[in-house]
């Protein structure tokens, strides 16, 4: 029996229409709710998190620019973007790829895969 976080309690029902974002994660789906990514599978809600990866490294990249934002936008917990764990830390989703505040600029840890 493998072990796994689960958050528990979660009355939430995830779905295609609750409201939350759907991302592909590995082999299955999950939803970005709350800074948080739940799989929902067997009774209960798993917590995952990205791991660095070839699709979303971990890298500084000090010359990105998105254009998606104003270049003097931080991001942190009241910033208007989703948090999404990645690899030990908190990213943000900006129009489907996840920034991560670095000093005076954000990374590009790469894009979410939609489900």
């Amino acid at each position: 029996m493998t072990t796994h976080a689960t958050h528990d309690p979660h009355e939430h029902q995830h779905g295609n229409d609750c409201g939350h974002a759907k991302m592909k994660h590995e082999d299955h789906s999950d939803f970005l709710h709350d800074g948080h990514l739940h799989h929902a599978h067997e009774g209960h809600v798993d917590e995952h998190e990205l791991v660095a990866s070839s699709a979303n490294p971990t890298d500084c990249t000090s010359g990105h620019d998105c254009n998606a934002h104003d270049p003097s936008h931080r991001h942190g917990s009241a910033c208007g973007h989703d948090p999404v764990p990645h690899a030990g830390h908190i990213d943000f989703l900006v129009q489907g790829h996840i920034h991560n505040q670095h000093g005076d600029h954000c990374d590009d840890h790469g894009r979410l895969q939609s489900a």
